[in-house]
């Protein structure tokens, strides 16, 4: 029975040691800088129809919003005055 258990530790462990490499180290983005970000990428590409975000955006697409929240986060919840490029 002790054997049992000893394989069954070995197997474990191996197969921590080959799905560790494998998983993708990104880091965390923490609670305030995403909610910031929301808030600035609503303002800048407000809905089409107040309510409704499946509706679309206004100004711009939800590639360029994705990219905007993106961005945002990159700078830590920091962006520029300008307003963001948009695909019309």
């Amino acid at each position: 029975m002790f054997t049992k258990v000893k394989f069954a530790g070995a197997l474990v462990a191996l197969v921590c040691i080959v799905v560790g490499p494998m998983t993708n180290r990104a880091s965390a983005v923490s609670v305030e800088v995403a909610k910031k970000c929301n808030a600035l990428a609503a303002k800048a590409f407000p809905p089409r129809v107040t309510g409704n975000p499946a509706a679309g955006s206004a100004k711009g697409s939800g590639r360029a919003m994705q990219e905007y929240f993106n961005k945002c986060v990159a700078n830590g919840g920091n962006m520029d005055a300008e307003p963001p490029n948009r695909a019309k």
